[in-house]
């Protein structure tokens, strides 16, 4: 074989392997990445497919907290744009989860219901968070230099 063939039979090769490897990562990240929708989003793209993992996020609406049975939880999510998402927990809270605070819900739509399933809930906090021990705690002056 001369040497020009043998460098367009690696370069192809090459190509391949290539093309293999993103198509590969492509199909992996498609099957775990979780979109993240807001109320309004969700009204203006529409309902994701049932079944479809995403994340929800926004605030927990004052007075929305009630209990289901057993240990399941129904709350609803808004953003401040009127719309709003009735989300269904069973397990423990995050300690941060109040109402009126930020949460992201992650879970699904399930055929035929509005209510979204939340398989884990990320309560979210401010950059001024200070842990329930600590509120009581002054904080040493050199603390508010940094």
């Amino acid at each position: 074989m001369r040497a020009r063939t043998k460098r367009l039979y690696a370069v192809g090769l090459a190509a391949v392997l290539v093309i293999s490897a993103v198509a590969v990562a492509g199909v992996a990240l498609r099957q775990h990445a979780d979109l993240f929708y807001t109320p309004q989003l969700l009204v203006e793209r529409g309902m994701p497919e049932a079944g479809q993992r995403v994340r929800i996020g926004g605030f927990v609406q004052p007075e929305s907290r009630r209990n289901g049975e057993g240990a399941e939880m129904l709350f609803v999510i808004e953003d401040g744009s009127g719309e709003t998402v009735q989300v269904s927990y069973t397990g423990l809270v995050p300690d941060l989860f109040r109402e009126g605070e930020g949460v992201v819900a992650t879970g699904q739509f399930e055929a035929g219901h509005a209510v979204f399933v939340a398989e884990e809930i990320l309560a979210k906090h401010d950059e001024n968070y200070q842990p329930r021990e600590l509120e009581d705690v002054e904080r040493p002056a050199s603390a508010d230099a940094y």
